[in-house]
């Protein structure tokens, strides 16, 4: 028997589809944890060297329910010995009905008062009582899932590969990664580029990602309307593309800014800069703090004067530029895949023991 570890319905688990959450599974399975990945069936071939098994399509008016049905044929023919259930509390509990006699294991990797079943005390007092165990990637998730109702959680947070850098001069290059929405502050990094632009000579700005994942998307009216004052500060923006492409320009980039608004629960962006070795800028917002502590240069969102001068600062002096961005490998380096591995085999041990 093995450890089945359940995407959600609508992660890809692909190098060309994946989204966070995949990521954040395939790098824990391959520094050494074990498991076999059900999730669902995706056009692109999966991950070579982690067991992926795609869940079949159930019946059902829900998508959750239908995947749910789905995931539990797999299930019932694999006979894990513990499940493992990522960021889908509705998942969760559907499973604990049917296989009573197997632990599960909730990882939780958003926000609790905003997700299906555990937005009340009630929903999340039911759900603490269902799961053998529930993980939270942050101590700000914890806070959240345990606000007014008490309990135990694991924080076991996520997790990075360190890329080997170039020894190459970094270029002149402010780079935006992420989902553009005004949650994310894509806005106020337009605005602060458009006010210290044209005093940086040499320098550009970039903004990578589209509002849902994935190339082709069609433009939000929010999107729309900031394309004019990104073209007129200068400020590229390049739509999606494939996660390494995006892990390679943060290795090109002097300085990243992850300027969120609403409240990261843990802010895998900013970590992903800091291990890229760019100089990193971003708000106190959520788990924002836990992930970057020391290493960045931290501004108000909303306040733009505050946020041009911390681009400008950087800008200007390459010392402290460059100091940022080794603070940040070095603080990413506490991260390690590796140690987060080594973490989840022994709560597994744990709760299987």
């Amino acid at each position: 028997m093995t450890i089945a570890v359940i995407l959600p319905p609508n992660e890809g688990f692909a190098p060309e589809a994946v989204g966070a959450i995949g990521l954040l599974v395939h790098r824990l399975l391959a520094a050494g944890a074990e498991g076999t990945v059900i999730g669902a069936p995706t056009a692109f071939p999966p991950f070579r060297d982690v067991p992926f098994i795609p869940a079949p399509g159930g019946w059902g008016l829900r998508r959750g329910i239908r995947y749910v049905r789905g995931v539990t044929r797999v299930l019932r023919r694999l006979r894990p010995r513990l499940i493992e259930v990522h960021n889908r509390p509705e998942i969760a509990l559907g499973l604990a009905d049917r296989f009573r006699d197997t632990p599960i294991l909730l990882w939780l990797n958003n926000d609790p008062q905003t997700m299906r079943r555990t937005k009340t005390l009630a929903d999340r007092a039911v759900l603490m009582r269902r799961m053998t165990r529930v993980v939270t990637a942050s101590e700000w998730i914890r806070g959240r899932l345990l606000e007014g109702i008490g309990g135990q959680a694991t924080v076991l947070p996520n997790c990075i590969d360190l890329p080997v850098l170039s020894h190459e001069p970094r270029e002149k290059l402010i780079m935006f990664a992420g989902r553009p929405v005004a949650d994310k502050g894509v806005d106020a990094f337009v605005a602060a580029c458009a006010t210290v632009l044209p005093d940086l000579p040499g320098w550009r700005a970039q903004i990578i990602g589209s509002p849902r994942f994935a190339p082709h998307t069609p433009d939000t009216p929010f999107l729309a309307a900031l394309r004019p004052a990104a073209a007129a500060a200068g400020v590229e923006m390049l739509g999606h593309m494939p996660h390494p492409d995006v892990m390679a320009a943060m290795q090109r980039a002097a300085i990243v800014a992850v300027p969120s608004r609403w409240e990261e629960p843990f802010g895998l962006t900013a970590l992903e800069a800091m291990a890229c070795g760019a100089a990193l800028i971003c708000s106190r917002r959520g788990g924002l703090p836990e992930v970057a502590g020391e290493a960045a240069l931290y501004i108000s969102v909303d306040e733009p004067s505050g946020f041009a001068h911390a681009l400008r600062t950087l800008a200007q002096d390459p010392a402290l530029c460059a100091a940022f961005g080794q603070a940040g490998r070095t603080r990413a380096a506490q991260f390690a895949a590796a140690d987060a591995a080594r973490a989840l085999t022994a709560l597994r041990a744990e709760i299987l023991a």
